[in-house]
């Protein structure tokens, strides 16, 4: 009768994902904003909905935290609480625990062990500090039950303590105010509990009571056979103890809470699943159940139930859970949700004819989308009657979180797979639609050449239309790098402004999920070795504040990123010294490099200019993996540098990775493929106007010379070089160009780039192979490591 929650998980991941993005960014706002009641709500929802979504899937840690989140949201809103720089700061350790968490479980499926309970613990001592010593001295049995309850594990040693016939109880020891050493204190009643029972709770942990990190009072659950009085006594009987305050717990009051919570967690999340099935065509009910009185064995006739309904459907909410209705922890009544394609009667007519099943109830749950509507007019009013007494930038702000919950209700989620394999097919028409015009050349029939034609327009316009589709904005990546750059400029006490520009820049989604690394890299460098410290800056005129700018544009078929900041610039000098000094050049080798050869040297592996090794930066891994990355996807990286002005780092990535405009060239008889996009004029040149200066070839070219590239020579074809007049592709990457020497042209082809293999992958100036139309193999040129 265990429900399967796996078929959800993709989309909790996605959603999740998605809040925690929201989050990220109103804490961010918040910082510089703190009295900004409308993210202070946003936060609030957001961790409310993670509450309920992961309380459905049944992750008890992610649910647990974020519904602390909630608490200590909902008492800022009720201005009992003063929000600060440290609830900020414990905040982001919460989100960066649910992050990985969220992530954990998309790798595996299932919610990682990592305990919480220290977050917990901290999100509940705010609330506790504000509070009068009053209210939190009542200890009624009620109060006590209401308490967050400490996690699944000690609610399941409760239920197990239980079964042995042990009792379990909450104890609150409050110490003398005179007591000076409070943990040795501690000490001796967590020795006294011990050696009559276990204690399975502290609250705070027993690491802060032993580094006396608390008040006067801690609290424990101890389960032991020994009755109230005697531990009473047993504790009284210990120095500067003031009160002590001894509950016993009851399991049954817990059991109903925990369903009661679990009612109200028929949330967002479980609406969405019920209108996935509604957009399937399928049903969704509440079913709810009510079994005779003199019914002997309730949890078999529950049983019975499940397993008529689940061959009809899936039953995707139980209430109460499916546990406590195995061990018959419930009344005479119980209720499932279960999506089906079976109508009412069908599905009433088979419960109906169960034995002792007195009464069905089957409600056909279409107000969810009206109740939903109805909590959004709701919410909508009340957060406009809170905004009213806001700031104009207050609500400012709150147009654009409203503008970004829109968006994330417009997101199409697509199986990436799926896209690939759409992507092959087309990638199969055109090579069937290359063929198709060779054959037409030998052929004179009109209708042959039609449909040719014909095909031409149906596959570019299947490739226009897929790779929109690929496309997303190289946001998804840039959105992690505030929360990063802010991070790193507490730690190195620096100030530092990011500014992201080109937000919305488009690029292939199997290109955007390799630059992240890269970028990373180059900004912690930016942050650690480029921007100076506060006073260093005003000494030198600048402002106290760095800024680091972050900017994506496109260049015809590539995209550009650029990671510019104000800093101290790197010396070229000093990378020469320690190249030289490291052995990767002689000095001799090191008068002869140009300032752009010299930067080039910071791509060595293991090459690294600081003095100081941290933990940010300067061990002298990172930029070589960068450039490695971003050439494994026919990248390019540049840097462009001033002493005292700043440093750019120039990313070149190509648009996409699977389909694009080719110039096939010949030498000798072999076909070889150029991208169009890194192609800016095709010349003839004179053998007399091709000059050697220094070991370098070169050629005149529009008033400038540029290097000449033989590509015979490097690619070891035999080639004529005896003649008179050579053809010239000139290519260019970013300001540099080339002329690369060809045999002859064939054409301009739109081709299928193919990869090369784990075996053939690392072969210098190739970038990957095509499929021409006569079911040959020709290699793709990679300009950008010939230039």
């Amino acid at each position: 009768m265990d429900l399967d929650f796996n078929q959800y998980i993709d989309i909790f991941v996605e959603e999740t994902k998605e809040h925690l993005q929201l989050m990220n960014e109103s804490l961010l706002e918040l910082e510089k904003d703190i009295n900004n009641k409308a993210l202070i709500d946003e936060i609030f929802r957001v961790a409310h909905t993670l509450k309920g979504m992961a309380g459905t899937m049944g992750f008890t840690n992610i649910s647990n935290l974020t519904h602390e989140m909630e608490n200590v949201f909902q008492e800022i809103r009720n201005n009992t609480i003063e929000l600060n720089e440290n609830i900020i700061d414990l905040i982001f350790e919460c989100f960066d625990a649910l992050d990985y968490s969220v992530n954990f479980i998309a790798e595996n499926g299932e919610e990682d062990e990592e305990s919480y309970d220290d977050l917990i613990n901290r999100l509940q001592a705010i609330i506790n500090k504000d509070k009068n010593k009053e209210s939190i001295n009542k200890s009624d049995k009620s109060n006590i039950q209401n308490e967050a309850y400490l996690n699944q594990y000690t609610i399941k040693a409760i239920k197990e303590a239980k079964e042995k016939g042990l009792n379990s109880y909450k104890i609150t020891i409050n110490l003398n105010p005179q007591c000076m050493l409070k943990s040795a204190r501690a000490f001796i009643v967590f020795n006294t509990l011990e050696s009559i029972g276990d204690i399975i709770y502290s609250n705070p942990p027993v690491e802060d009571i032993e580094d006396e990190k608390f008040d006067l009072s801690f609290t424990v659950v101890l389960i032991s056979n020994v009755d109230k009085e005697k531990i009473q006594k047993e504790i009284e009987n210990i120095s500067e103890i003031d009160d002590v305050n001894i509950v016993e717990i009851d399991y049954e009051y817990l059991s109903k809470q925990k369903e009661d919570k679990q009612l109200k967690q028929l949330d967002e999340y479980t609406l969405n699943i019920i209108e996935e099935a509604k957009e399937k065509g399928l049903n969704s009910y509440k079913i709810t159940i009510n079994l005779n009185p003199q019914c002997m064995l309730k949890s078999a006739r529950a049983f019975i139930v499940f397993n008529t309904l689940e061959p009809m459907g899936d039953i995707i909410y139980s209430n109460p859970p499916v546990e406590d209705i195995e061990d018959e922890k419930f009344d005479l009544s119980f209720e499932v949700i279960f999506i089906t394609k079976a109508n009412k009667d069908e599905i009433k007519k088979a419960l109906e004819g169960i034995a002792e099943v007195d009464n069905v109830s089957i409600v056909l749950m279409e107000h969810a989308d009206r109740n939903r509507e109805k909590e959004s007019k709701i919410t909508k009013k009340d957060t406009e009657r809170k905004s009213s007494t806001s700031t104009s930038n207050s609500k400012d702000k709150k147009s654009n979180i409203i503008k970004r919950e829109k968006r994330i209700g417009k997101t199409v989620r697509v199986d990436i797979d799926r896209l690939d394999n759409l992507m092959n097919l087309v990638s199969e028409l055109i090579i069937i639609k290359t063929r198709m015009d060779d054959l037409s050349e030998s052929s004179n029939k009109e209708n042959m050449i039609e449909a040719i034609e014909y095909l031409e327009r149906i596959t570019t316009s299947l490739h226009d239309a897929v790779m929109k589709v690929r496309m997303v904005p190289v946001e998804r990546v840039f959105n992690r790098f505030p929360r990063m750059v802010r991070d790193l400029s507490k730690e190195l006490n620096k100030e530092i402004k990011l500014q992201m520009l080109g937000e919305e820049t488009e690029v292939d989604r199997t290109v955007i999920d390799e630059i992240g690394d890269p970028l990373i890299h180059i900004i912690r460098n930016s942050i650690d070795h480029g921007i100076e410290m506060p006073e260093e800056r005003i000494k030198l005129g600048k402002p106290k504040e760095g800024t680091v700018i972050l900017k994506a544009y496109p260049d015809g078929n590539n995209v550009v990123i650029e990671v510019i900041d104000d800093g101290r610039g790197i010396d070229s000098n000093k990378i020469k010294d320690k190249a030289i000094q490291k052995g990767i050049i002689t000095e001799q080798e090191g008068e002869m490099l140009s300032e752009e050869e010299i930067l080039a040297l910071l791509f060595t592996p293991g090459f690294s200019t600081s003095e100081k090794v941290s933990d940010i930066s300067g061990r002298g891994v990172g930029l070589d993996v960068v450039k490695s990355k971003i050439e494994s996807i026919n990248g390019s990286v540049e840097i462009e540098t001033k002493i005292n002005v700043g440093t750019k780092f120039i990313i070149r990535i190509p648009l996409t990775l699977a389909i694009i405009q080719a110039l096939l060239v010949k030498l000798n008889d072999e076909i070889y493929a150029i991208p169009l996009s890194s192609i800016t004029e095709i010349t003839d040149i004179n053998k007399e106007d091709i000059r050697n200066i220094q070991g370098q070839e070169i050629m005149l070219y529009r008033g400038k010379t540029i290097p000449v590239v033989r590509l015979n020579r490097i690619l070891n074809i035999n080639f004529n070089e005896d003649v008179d007049e050579y053809i010239a592709v000139v290519v260019h990457k970013g300001e540099k160009q080339a002329g690369l020497l060809v045999d002859s042209l064939i054409g301009q082809q739109e081709i299928v780039i193919k990869p090369m293999g784990k075996y053939l992958s690392n072969i210098k100036y190739i970038s990957g192979a095509t499929i021409l139309g006569n079911g040959s193999i020709s290699l793709i040129l990679d300009t950008n490591s010939l230039i």
